[in-house]
């Protein structure tokens, strides 16, 4: 194998690794938000997994028993023999029922558990991180990711999964009942729905590049949108004659994108298509050997109708399993954007030994050769700077826009550390205290 052989199978590798570990963090932070709902879930999963094969079962036997009573007469015994499978039919359908209802509230709790949980996480991490963060474009994008259906995919992700894992049950149930009749026919299912997921997961990976690529892109429109409807922008923009401007600029920008949204839905569609096509041509050939085997007397109607509904529910449910494994792979995608933004560490932090912060300013807040440029900047907004303010003096800071006022109190409230120099109270350089504590100190109203 080449080098770019080698290198294309790392990537793959890194790729499930990642997938696995969002797999892993996803189900412990669904746990740790509704472990007892989340256990009550997946015992109703592994039940509802079972009843399809367990029904089906007793539909041959029903067809059975009816091809003797017909060649036999009507009789107590024989009306038994059908009335029993039926009587059970139902009772796995009414069993059926049952979950289904109590799936729904127990996904209806899990879900505001779990919404609950990924918001309060948002919100600290929103706290938490650097006031400087809220400055960067690029922080803002992962906000904004982490934000846009981080419950919403958490619970999707979540969903998949009790969904692969039902199936999976049920696929194995009616893999055990086609074995029988030929151990090529469960290998055929299985096949006929390969093109199917293969078309998922490629299209999953598009939505989520173009997802991710437009973030920003989505994010102008929101601010459009904020300054064409907002009240504190209306007189500016009645003013200076800007609502053209900025309704064009939505326009076109919507316009692209909707465009590329269709041009993804088209592919989508045709790739759906394709697969369903070659699903058909392989379910047709399953059947007519089927067919023949009847004709011939080597198997029972009973057979064909077991046949037949295991063929059909399992080419689904194999399907259907394929494209919970696509919507894993999707959404931990998509879910992978919480966990980054969760990672972000802050820099402004406390000391590991703080200094008592002093109740009261006793001789002086001083800069001391302060130079500060903010991250990704080239020029200095403050360099080799010097001020003290004497306790208890009011003083008036006043300078040009852009001279560093606001940058200067922004420093003194430790929002961001000077590059160089040191910002002093009372002689002590404000590192050394602890961040919430000095804080408590300062009261400032910033302008809007």
């Amino acid at each position: 194998m080449n080098s770019q052989g080698i290198d294309i199978l790392k990537s793959k590798f890194r790729s499930a690794n990642t997938i696995l570990n969002h797999l892993i963090k996803t189900l412990s932070l669904v746990w740790a938000a509704s472990h007892y709902w989340t256990l009550a879930w997946m015992v109703m999963l592994l039940v509802q997994g079972l009843l399809p094969a367990i029904s089906i079962t007793f539909t041959r036997q029903v067809v059975d028993n009816l091809v003797v009573v017909a060649g036999n007469g009507i009789s107590a015994a024989s009306i038994e023999k059908i009335l029993i499978p039926v009587a059970l039919m139902a009772g796995i359908m009414l069993l059926g029922e049952f979950l289904n209802s109590s799936g729904e509230w127990i996904r209806t709790a899990q879900s505001e558990l779990v919404n609950d949980h990924i918001t309060a996480l948002i919100h600290n991490q929103s706290v938490a991180v650097d006031y400087g963060f809220y400055e960067y474009s690029e922080y803002n994008d992962k906000l904004n990711r982490a934000r846009e259906g981080a419950s919403g995919r958490s619970l999707a992700l979540l969903e998949s999964i009790g969904s692969l894992l039902q199936n999976s049950v049920t696929l194995l149930a009616m893999a055990t009942i086609l074995i029988p009749y030929g151990l090529w026919l469960p290998t055929i299912l299985i096949i006929s729905a390969f093109p199917a997921f293969y078309i998922l997961m490629y299209l999953s990976k598009i939505q989520y590049q173009w997802s991710q690529r437009t973030t920003t892109d989505r994010r102008w429109l929101m601010y459009y949108d904020y300054l064409l409807t907002n009240s504190s922008t209306a007189a500016e923009v009645r003013l200076f004659d800007f609502a053209n401007h900025f309704q064009s600029a939505y326009q076109i920008l919507r316009r692209r994108l909707v465009k590329e949204q269709f041009h993804l839905l088209k592919l989508q569609t045709l790739g759906r298509l394709i697969a369903a096509i070659i699903a058909l041509i392989i379910t047709g050939g399953a059947l007519a050997w089927m067919g023949r085997q009847v004709l011939l007397g080597i198997l029972t109607l009973g057979d064909l109708a077991l046949f037949f509904q295991v063929f059909n529910q399992g080419q689904g449910i194999v399907k259907e399993l394929l494209s919970n494994i696509g919507k894993i792979y999707r959404n931990s995608l998509f879910i992978g954007n919480l966990f980054e933004f969760l990672q972000i560490q802050p820099t402004i932090v406390d000391p590991e030994n703080p200094v008592a912060v002093p109740t009261k300013p006793q001789k002086e807040i001083r800069f001391r050769q302060v130079t500060f440029r903010y991250p990704g900047a080239t020029e200095a907004v403050l360099e080799n700077f010097n001020l003290t303010i004497p306790a208890g003096k009011i003083v008036a800071i006043v300078g040009d826009n852009g001279a560093g006022k606001s940058t200067l109190i922004k420093l003194l409230c430790r929002f961001y550390d000077p590059d160089s120099g040191r910002i002093e109270l009372d002689g002590i350089d404000l590192r050394n205290f602890a961040v919430k504590e000095f804080r408590r100190l300062i009261t400032v109203l910033f302008q809007s």
